[in-house]
């Protein structure tokens, strides 16, 4: 269990970082059946910055890595299941519209 309550769930031999990813994840997988969605993937990743030298020291990219994408009457959504948005969430999606013009 994580600090915020969270309880890693599995589902159909995915191990979730919460009950409600999980959860999530049942229903858009049973959207996609339904023929409602299509092209469900997880934990897509996105460059929200490059990597940089700081003080002389190579420091990462910035990304955000998404919970689902899929697509819904012609139009890619992007989700993320949040239980607590911490204040990194918030700067994360902000970038993701300035970067990529994707709403979160």
């Amino acid at each position: 269990m994580n600090k915020y309550g969270a309880k890693k769930t599995e589902f159909a031999g995915i191990v979730f970082d919460s009950k409600a990813e999980a959860d999530r994840y049942q229903y858009l997988v049973l959207m996609e059946k339904g023929g409602k969605i299509k092209d469900l993937v997880r934990q897509v990743k996105f460059e929200l910055a490059p990597a940089v030298i700081l003080n002389g020291r190579k420091k990462p990219a910035l990304r955000y890595v998404c919970d689902f994408m899929y697509s819904e009457n012609g139009v890619v959504i992007i989700e993320d299941v949040k239980g607590v948005v911490m204040p990194v969430f918030r700067i994360k999606q902000h970038l993701m519209k300035s970067v990529h013009g994707i709403d979160v």
